[in-house]
């Protein structure tokens, strides 16, 4: 049990230390009295840019603590006792088979983690290479252009989130975020993370930290094979019975499926075996690149260049009346680069990244518009999916091919005219770009959306509007395009021993709701069967 304290506030020039003689001053009792304060929240404040706070959340321990907390009547100050301990009981049916967990994206490597922790010797089947392999085949994919289907910026040790920023914000309450991020930074995440209101790792580190997650699960008497793919599942009188794997039969009794959001070709085996899918909406859109100077200013002013401040991000949300669709900014990667996420022949998909420091020049983000199955042709379930498909393909064919991305400048675009040269903002985008027209790569109601969208955010930021931002197309894989249907157990409404989850299942959006879906899915597993033995 602890207390905690929410908002205290500090000015940039004011030392961390401080902090305990606010605690103290709030709490009405002297410094000695408080035992072992740590930093559960920090966030900045910039609604008033000529005097920018950061602001803390502390929690301290206290030898009376209820009785203190009682004499207060405050609402930043309560007894704090609900912290999530992975204490599952363990069930009594007996595991035939060791249970396998498909995907080692944050949902899968968390599954997979909990599973170990526990004694369950999870065998994990990633289609990707390990994240070092899968680095040398990306970089050479952005160089040259030549796509490993098997393993991208989609698919291998990771997941998508391997090349991204590794954000690890989330709008979920749930107490396993903690044990997420705890175990994030046990395996080398940065320790900060487990604090700051918008925490990320940044793809160079989180390399290593999902590394070493996956030796950590080794360890433990779990094991990992990579290049492996899911091939086909198979069952008798509605149970799971094996999985086929590179062309081996694999007895199976409980599978967790952590596939990923593009995962097509798994999507179209469980539609064709009979599993229960539901289409659902995402979003598509473009990349836009400013300078992150730009950014910085129009976040924080004249204080943009103190060193307490790293370079800004944003969140933008508005909705069109008119369209009756959502435009919002998504994945924004400050101090980051554009990148070529394909995963399939001849479909162009772009992506953001950056690294732990975001010291590059530009800052970018999606720019997207919310659809629905009411925008797919067809009656499938994957009509989505083929949505994406049809839109990447338009993308790639504009571009020139070559995954070469097609670009134009913000102030053409609102002007529906083709770019013939850039300004001062430079594409990062590789493995190259050519000018076009992003008409003739998204639908009109998408382009009509981003219009509207710029016009408002430009009175948010100063500068958003600026006519030589860059956009690159195109952005499609904000979420999957289906929802795979579960029960109260979290299996499969179709097929009993089948557990999907993350994000590729419908149920999570980043990386530590993903991570916290996974592990929902051990705990179910682990309050049905006995540990391997």
């Amino acid at each position: 049990m602890t207390i905690r304290i929410n908002n205290l506030s500090l000015g940039l020039d004011e030392d961390i230390s401080i902090l305990k003689k606010k605690a103290s001053k709030k709490l009405r009792i002297s410094e000695k009295e408080i035992e072992d304060l740590r930093i559960v929240r920090e966030s900045i404040d910039a609604r008033k840019k000529d005097n920018i706070k950061l602001t803390y959340a502390v929690e301290i321990n206290h030898k009376d603590e209820e009785k203190l907390v009682n004499r207060l009547h405050d609402n930043d100050v309560r007894v704090d006792v609900s912290k999530y301990e992975p204490d599952v009981e363990p069930g009594s049916e007996k595991l035939n088979n060791r249970p396998v967990v498909v995907g080692l994206g944050p949902a899968g490597l968390f599954s997979a983690l909990m599973l170990a922790q526990k004694g369950y010797k999870p065998l994990v089947i990633e289609r990707g290479e390990d994240v070092d392999k899968r680095t040398e085949t990306v970089d050479k994919f952005w160089k040259t252009g030549e796509l490993n289907l098997e393993s991208n910026v989609q698919f291998g040790e990771g997941g998508a989130g391997s090349f991204s920023d590794g954000k690890l914000t989330t709008r979920i309450k749930d107490k396993k975020c903690d044990y997420v991020l705890a175990e994030l930074v046990k395996a080398g995440a940065p320790a900060e993370i487990k604090y700051e209101a918008k925490p990320h790792v940044g793809t160079d580190i989180l390399k290593d930290v999902v590394k070493n997650i996956r030796k950590q699960i080794i360890a433990l008497g779990g094991e990992v094979r990579f290049s492996s793919k899911l091939e086909y599942i198979k069952s008798n009188n509605g149970k799971i019975k094996s999985i086929i794997v590179n062309g081996d039969e694999i007895p199976c009794d409980a599978l967790v499926l952590a596939l990923g959001h593009s995962s097509r070709d798994t999507y179209e085996m469980l539609h064709k075996i009979g599993i229960f899918m539901e289409p659902k909406a995402f979003a598509i859109g473009v990349r836009i690149e400013h300078p992150q100077e730009m950014i910085n200013v129009g976040q924080y002013g004249k204080m943009a260049s103190h060193p307490r401040l790293h370079a800004a991000s944003y969140n933008l949300t508005y909705q069109s009346k008119d369209l009756g669709r959502g435009v919002y900014s998504f994945c924004m990667c400050p101090g980051g680069v554009v990148v070529a996420a394909a995963s399939e022949e001849n479909r162009l998909v772009s992506n953001g990244m950056s690294y732990h420091a975001r010291d590059k020049a530009n800052s970018n983000s999606a720019l997207v518009v919310t659809v629905g199955p009411e925008d797919f042709e067809g009656t499938s379930v994957l009509r989505g999916m083929e949505f994406q498909r049809h839109y990447e393909s338009l993308a790639y064919k504009v571009g020139g091919g070559g995954y070469k991305a097609p670009v134009q400048l913000l102030g053409d675009f609102v002007n529906d005219r083709k770019s013939t040269k850039l300004g001062a903002v430079i594409p990062s985008y590789e493995p190259g770009f050519e000018f076009a027209d992003m008409r003739e790569c998204l639908p009109s109601y998408v382009v009509d959306g981003i219009k509207e969208g710029v016009n408002n955010f430009d009175r948010k930021i100063k500068g958003y509007g600026r006519e030589d931002a860059v956009l690159t197309g195109i952005e499609t894989r904000t979420s999957a395009p289906v929802k795979i249907t579960r029960n109260e157990r979290l299996e499969s409404i179709s097929l009993s021993g089948l557990y999907p989850c993350g994000e590729g299942a419908g149920f999570a959006g980043g990386i530590v709701s993903a991570a916290v879906d996974g592990i929902k899915v051990a705990e179910r597993i682990i309050e049905k069967y006995s540990a391997i033995q």
